[in-house]
């Protein structure tokens, strides 16, 4: 009888001991250290830029759209987080080792809608990229190449995202 507690409290001492050592400390209330990114902007300069983009916008929504154009995207944290592990997977698969993702703009492809055609609206979408990748770029006739954050050919770009509300709203929202 002895033996057989001994042998139980032997097991249940050892069971605690390798959850333990073998859960990682963030597991056990130790605090996250964020670090703040480099590119970081304050809102005021934000709205600058913001600002600045207008007059551009109201060229292409007067001469081109001819309504309010959508002028922001959102994703949902637990999007983002998605794509970002999916993106790295899928390159990682593809041979390339992901260290970023750049944001391009796009737009809908117009409809027509009772005989009238609607311009489709304004739309963001990033692309996973990496170091590994060489692009090459024509300027002048001569190739630049630049090969810090090329887009991982083959990469599944992520959309889908939801307009600003109004689509036309400035910063912030």
């Amino acid at each position: 009888m002895k033996n057989l507690l001994s042998l139980i409290l032997g097991l249940i001492l050892g069971a605690l001991i390798m959850y333990f050592y073998c859960c990682k400390t963030e597991d056990f209330g130790t605090p996250m250290v964020v670090v703040k990114p480099s590119g970081v902007i304050s809102p005021k300069d934000a709205k600058t830029l913001d600002k600045a983009f207008d007059d551009r916008h109201e060229l292409i929504t007067k001469n081109i759209v001819i309504r309010p154009d959508n002028r922001s995207s959102w994703w949902s944290l637990k999007d983002m987080r998605n794509y970002l592990n999916y993106a790295e997977q899928q390159s990682k698969e593809l041979g390339y080792t992901m260290d970023g993702v750049r944001v391009y703009l796009g737009a809908y492809p117009d409809k027509k809608v009772d005989s009238t055609i609607v311009v489709g609206y304004t739309t963001m979408f990033m692309v996973p990229t990496s170091s590994g990748v060489e692009q090459v770029h024509q300027k002048g006739g001569s190739a630049l190449r630049a090969g810090d954050g090329g887009d991982v050919p083959g990469g599944n770009p992520l959309n889908d995202s939801n307009n600003g509300y109004p689509p036309e709203a400035n910063f912030p929202q």
